[in-house]
């Protein structure tokens, strides 16, 4: 080979080094972490079955609209324990009875019930009672986090999502939680105590994972998404769990691909 055709041999590779390096480093994306001076995760068990739960439903709505940019978690599980009483509910899934029966256990209650609002694992109240959800809100928000989470790495393949975490300060026992939580949605319920109504839900929890930390502070996480997937219409959102007394120790919000970083 002519040494003129080698120069332009080596000229196009370091070329194409330069651009790929100039590709990665506007396409990485930063790390998520977990705000440290205090967030709020409130979980509501709810129903289409239900109706004490509307009104509980249309708080959770107002909530997420004042709390925009504040790391505030708002997280909606379906109840499937309804079921029976004249309205399957679609978006309900028994785990999430199980959950709020988890909640039983932790906080010394004699059962569940809906609505039912529990705000960072440690105080609960019905879901619908405006005053105690903006104080046990804001009494979170003043509460330094415990426990520090960070993201990275968000990607979708098809119908799943995978995701990198890595924790620090969480105990032995610990719990990382991972919920794929859908913005909006309607429903027009035929039958059941809410016949005829045309509700409104946010922040519905499509898709549930816990994962025991142990030894182990970091891991990748792969969650199924739903065949209807938007990466606009969901969000993740990850918190870390005392999985002896329930206490909520860090929490923060993962953006899709595609879409705007909200605040953590």
């Amino acid at each position: 080979m002519k040494p003129t055709k080698i120069y332009a041999v080596i000229l196009c590779l370091a070329i194409a080094v330069l651009v790929l390096a100039f590709v990665n480093k506007n396409t990485d994306k930063p790390d998520i972490i977990s705000n440290s001076q205090g967030f709020a995760v409130v979980e509501l068990f709810t129903s289409e079955g239900c109706s004490s739960c509307p009104p509980a439903d249309e708080l959770l709505a107002k909530i997420r609209k004042e709390s925009a940019g504040k790391p505030v978690y708002l997280l909606a599980y379906h109840v499937d324990y309804w079921n029976r009483l004249g309205w399957k509910d679609v978006f309900s899934k028994a785990e999430y009875s199980r959950r709020q029966s988890a909640y039983a256990k932790w906080l010394n209650l004699r059962g569940v019930y809906t609505p039912q609002a529990v705000v960072n694992g440690k105080i609960e109240f019905v879901g619908s009672a405006q005053g105690s959800l903006r104080n046990a809100i804001q009494a979170g928000l003043l509460t330094d986090a415990k426990t520090h989470v960070t993201l990275s790495g968000v990607s979708v393949n098809g119908y799943s999502a995978t995701l990198r975490y890595k924790t620090a300060g969480v105990i032995d026992d610990g719990l990382l939680q991972v919920a794929l939580v859908q913005n909006q949605v309607q429903t027009t319920v035929k039958s059941g105590e809410n016949g005829g109504r045309v509700l409104s839900h946010v922040q519905i929890v499509n898709n549930f994972k816990s994962i025991r930390l142990g030894k182990k502070p970091e891991g990748t996480i792969v969650m199924e998404l739903p065949a209807n997937f938007v990466p606009g219409g969901y969000e993740l959102i990850v918190f870390t769990q005392n999985a002896k007394t329930g206490e909520i120790t860090a929490a923060t919000r993962a953006p899709f691909p595609g879409t705007a970083m909200a605040n953590n």
